[in-house]
């Protein structure tokens, strides 16, 4: 069993399009929060009306040309330049493979030996989304032209003005692992988990047995979700569930896990994290500087619920034991755990209960959702790298809007200089997956 450390990192979320500008906002508590669009109130009324939007985004930065962005869905974008940036991270040059596909080859690395692993809640339904919205109503919009009465329609009604011939490949579930594989040349596993908000956590976890199993010498592996449709379907899915926040007065301080008035999590829009894997001989021959090593990784399910957690957490605890047990630890060597902290009430209140159980008040606790809203599938990736990130640079940034917590535990309010030799990061998810990584300090690698 071969030691795992983690090289390079890439996150794209709401409040960063880069990682460098990503962590600087987390720590200065920068988050993204905004009214949903006008547009989507003109088909239903919604409970919540403020979301987590992505700044703008550029590809073409990340070397992704206008005949990729035609063919590929948001996804598989997002999780192509989130790969790039944890190659450069990870000082992994690259040289052109095909430039009329416009793809790369990795040099220092065996091809045949790196895998990609990329988790997603509901993969390409934005793409689906559109597709099905021309195919439903360009045919009745033409009709209505026929007989003189489009206009009204076409005012309100808004749908791609063509049914992209990429439309499977772009809905797919595995576009964004198989769009890295082929952006990159990988020819290594390539695995797409599929378990909701579990799902970045548990594709990370399983990068990182298939490379400390002697399956791969090193992965790309991460998270990445993209939720907006032109009409709100998707956000009006989890609305009418009554699991999103509601603004109030104050829309920026409306987002607020584990506070005693919480309300719900904040809806991102989307969001991608992906970290680069490797053994540490492999790190070693690279001459590559490990960020935190990966010491743990394991999963529990709790046959409860499609849509709530089991409220005695059994399964959770369960799964916490044996991921601290596993990295060597006891529970008392926990320095700092990266909360799932969504800000629902059923999920705060479980998890407090756990983490103060298991680990009392010793370790530092935050909710990186306060600051980024729920990236669903790429949520956990981005916790898992926000924990390396915060080994790393031995601080974390604070829980956002954390006023009246619901229990007593080490909450962080301020990022300030804390020891951090080993961490969790934990994900819980609809249909009762969970997922959990322990992660320690790389300072004796």
């Amino acid at each position: 069993m071969r030691r795992v450390v983690i090289t390079g990192i890439g996150i794209i979320a709401p409040n960063g399009a880069e990682t460098g500008r990503f962590w600087e906002n987390c720590l200065a508590a920068r988050s993204s929060v905004a009214p949903i669009p006008e547009t989507w109130k003109a088909y239903h009324s919604f409970s919540s009306n403020i979301w987590a939007p992505l700044p703008p985004l550029d590809f073409q930065q990340f070397g992704i040309n206008r005949i990729e962005m035609m063919q590929s869905d948001t996804t598989a974008l997002l999780a192509v330049a989130a790969a790039k940036q944890a190659l450069s991270m990870a000082d992994v040059e690259t040289s052109p493979a095909n430039e009329k596909k416009n793809t790369l080859t990795l040099k220092a690395v065996d091809a045949l030996r790196m895998g990609v692993f990329i988790g997603t809640g509901i993969g390409g339904i934005s793409s689906f989304a559109a597709n099905e919205a021309h195919h439903v109503f360009s045919p009745v919009q033409a009709k209505l032209s026929d007989e003189g009465a489009a206009g009204g329609f076409s005012g309100w009604v808004r749908f791609p003005n063509r049914f992209n011939p990429f439309a499977v490949a772009m809905s797919m579930p595995n576009t964004a692992a198989a769009s890295v594989g082929i952006k990159y040349s990988l020819h290594g596993p390539n695995m797409t988990v599929c378990n909701a908000c579990a799902a970045g956590t548990s594709a990370v976890g399983r990068a990182f047995l298939a490379v400390r199993g002697g399956e791969a010498d090193c992965a790309l592996a991460g998270g990445v979700e993209y939720l907006r449709d032109d009409y709100g379907g998707i956000f009006r899915a989890f609305d009418c569930a009554k699991t999103l926040v509601k603004a109030g007065e104050d829309p920026n301080r409306a987002n607020r896990p584990f506070d005693k008035d919480r309300s719900g999590f904040l809806f991102a829009e989307g969001g991608a994290a992906i970290l680069m894997l490797e053994s540490l001989d492999h790190a070693r021959s690279r001459g590559a500087r490990p960020i935190a090593e990966i010491c743990s990784f394991v999963e529990s399910f709790d046959a409860y619920s499609m849509m709530s957690p089991d409220p005695t957490g059994c399964d959770i605890e369960r799964m916490l034991r044996i991921a601290v047990a596993n990295a060597g630890l006891a529970l008392g060597d926990i320095d700092y755990i990266n909360a799932h902290g969504t800000g629902t009430a059923a999920n705060d209140e479980m998890e407090a209960r756990i983490i103060e159980r298991l680990f009392g008040d010793k370790p530092l606790v935050n909710s990186t959702k306060s600051l980024t809203g729920h990236c669903v599938g790429a949520s956990g990736a981005i916790e898992a790298a926000v924990t390396a990130l915060s080994i790393r640079y031995q601080t974390t940034h604070g829980c956002k809007n954390l006023e009246s917590p619901i229990a007593a535990l080490r909450f962080v309010r301020d990022a300030l200089p804390y020891s951090i030799k080993t961490a969790l990061t934990q994900s819980f998810a609809f249909g009762g997956h969970n997922a959990a990584l322990v992660l320690a300090a790389s300072s004796s690698l």
